[in-house]
């Protein structure tokens, strides 16, 4: 095994996390910063030739290959996990950028409550009334804590939208439940998709608050703090598994790259598999010396490093740690540890898919473009009569329908899913179905972790990821109550039909859920209670970092990007004014 000159920083992933580290500590410090990316490398200038419906939606050129490294799934802990022969319900990126460059750009922020949700629900409902087999806990930082780094993540971005709580005054057009801020969004809203708009007709009619989709798509030229300048969305409707083509989407690539480039302590190296992280002991007092990895010729690297980052996917980060024996795993049954625990997916699903007289014009649009409906999300609406906590938000967007993934979406009474009259029916309904999903939070449960398995095994003959994993109750009926009004709005919309979504069963990994994996890692206040404290520092490793989604202890209806790198932020500050002046817990 070869062994390189030792760097001060070493980053493991590409994407938002860890290219927004590096950007921040390349600029504020004088660190050797070290990325290492196992994907291929990603640029802008190539997105314009890449619009290829089959090869990037279908065939997934951008994510990660799961004939090389996969997870393996179970419903509970008396099951036997088999692999997930292919990604489906949630599509990992690879590549510099990461899945920020196949992203759709919705930014909502999340609640204010959902980061006190024990001790908000707690208080208001009593400790009981809180699903048996729950796992949830506070996140031990606050909305209020967060709100500055929020900001700064959507000036970073340029988001288009409209403020609905400013500096705590309602602001009309904007979500009246959001948690206040401190500023208007640096752009205006996107432009309104026909789909859209009978969407925010219908739920006024029904005496909802619909609002526009705060998206990382700009409505406008925009120059970011760190003088970035991107155009305004063109609507081409290539934005979900598709690099934008022009940069008006907010990207690793377009954003923090660009940056990056010209600092000459921060070197992105392609190609690198990180197989483990190298630590001197075990216990509160372990010090990690560095990574191993496998480069792109297949030859086996040491990087020695000062301070190690951990900024990949959920999963990614949670099995790194596991192979490399870094703190304890979490064990249901005896209710010890805490790496793997808290595993939660969003619950998002195509509650009412509504046909109209009309064609929508469903080619054009953005990952972005569109209305939100916060009316039913988190604790906005009375729980005190219903069987279930939490809920979820309601969206109406026009995303750009392709002919291939978006054919052949037809009414129940067509009766048939293949051969002339479905094809017809095809024909006839392409321009004029549009989707109203929702978006709904999931809480944690000690039955949903992930460990390693014991059977199956990645190209490098690694462990592969476990998944335990399966909707509860409280899930089913949230998803029954947001589909009897999401029914409502489609009506509302002046649908001529409406196939209604058929209900949570198990968890079913053939289905597109989104990418927006949490847990594993989780922030807290104790090592008792959490993997890391909460700027990401590990309890037992002082020098080790772990960024993203894998901090999460439960899941969110908003989409995470904003909460994740708004916690970047906090821990790129936390390091460069504090760790780095005197190493050692920061909390």
């Amino acid at each position: 095994m070869k062994t390189l000159r030792k760097a001060d920083v070493v980053i493991v992933g590409g994407g938002w996390t860890g290219l927004l580290m590096a950007k921040e500590l390349g600029a504020r410090t004088a660190l050797s910063v070290v990325v290492l990316e196992r994907g291929v490398p990603r640029s802008t200038d190539k997105y314009a030739d890449d619009m290829d419906e089959l090869d990037y939606a279908i065939r997934l050129r951008m994510m990660q290959d799961a004939a090389q490294e996969t997870v393996t799934l179970r419903h509970d802990a008396r099951g036997r996990a088999v692999p997930l022969r292919r990604y489906a319900s949630f599509l990992p990126g690879s590549g510099v950028g990461g899945a920020g460059e196949h992203w759709n750009g919705q930014c909502p922020r999340n609640l204010p409550d959902f980061f006190e949700l024990y001790s908000r629900t707690k208080e208001k409902y009593g400790v009981n009334r809180l699903p048996e087999d729950h796992a949830v806990q506070d996140w031990g930082i606050t909305y209020d804590e967060l709100e500055p780094y929020y900001t700064r993540t959507e000036r970073l971005l340029g988001l288009s939208g409209k403020a609905g709580n400013l500096r705590g005054q309602k602001v009309e057009g904007g979500n009246p439940f959001e948690g206040w801020r401190s500023e208007e969004y640096p752009t205006p809203p996107t432009k309104l998709p026909y789909f859209s708009a009978l969407f925010r007709d219908g739920a006024k009619s029904l005496g909802y608050h619909p609002y526009p989709v705060p998206a990382a798509t700009l409505s406008q030229a925009y120059t970011n703090p760190d003088g970035i300048s991107r155009p305004p969305c063109v609507y081409c409707g290539y934005c979900e598994r598709f690099g934008c083509m022009i940069g008006a989407k907010a990207q690793p690539t377009s954003v923090l790259l660009p940056v990056i480039e010209k600092k000459k302590n921060v070197t992105i190296r392609k190609g690198a598999w990180v197989r483990r992280l190298v630590h001197d002991a075990a216990g509160s007092e372990s010090r990690v010396r560095g990574v191993t990895y496998v480069d792109a010729t297949g030859n086996e690297i040491f990087q020695p490093a000062e301070i190690v980052f951990l900024a990949s996917w959920t999963l990614n980060n949670t099995r790194l740690l596991l192979l490399s024996g870094i703190g304890e795993p979490y064990n249901p049954g005896a209710g010890k540890g805490t790496l793997g625990r808290n595993l939660t997916h969003q619950v998002s699903f195509a509650a009412a898919t509504a046909f109209f007289a009309k064609p929508l014009n469903r080619f054009m649009g953005s990952g972005a473009s569109g209305m939100l409906l916060s009316d039913f999300d988190g604790d906005n609406f009375d729980h005190s009569q219903l069987s279930f906590l939490r809920g979820g938000l309601l969206e109406a967007r026009n995303t750009g329908a392709h002919p291939i993934g978006e054919f052949g979406e037809v009414p129940h009474r067509v009766g048939s899913r293949w051969g002339s009259t479905w094809k017809k029916a095809g024909i006839e309904y392409f321009d004029r179905v549009g989707r109203i999903v929702v978006s709904g939070e999931h809480l944690a449960y000690k039955g949903n972790y992930m460990d390693l398995d014991p059977t199956y095994k990645d190209r490098c003959g690694d462990a592969l990821l476990r998944l335990t994993l399966n909707w509860r109750e409280n899930e089913r009926r949230m998803a029954e109550l947001l589909t009897e009004k999401t029914v409502e709005i489609a009506r509302a919309m002046g649908a001529t039909e409406v196939n209604t979504f058929p209900g949570l069963r198990n968890y079913d990994s053939r289905r597109y859920q989104s990418t927006h994996v949490q847990g594993g890692t989780i922030l807290g206040t104790s090592p008792e209670s959490s993997v890391v404290n909460t700027y990401g520092q590990h309890w037992q490793a002082a020098n080790l970092f772990v960024l993203g989604g894998s901090l999460f202890p439960t899941g969110g209806g908003a989409n995470p990007t904003p909460t994740i790198l708004a916690m970047t932020y906090r821990t790129a500050d936390a390091v460069a004014e504090r760790y780095v002046k005197r190493p050692g817990p920061l909390a």
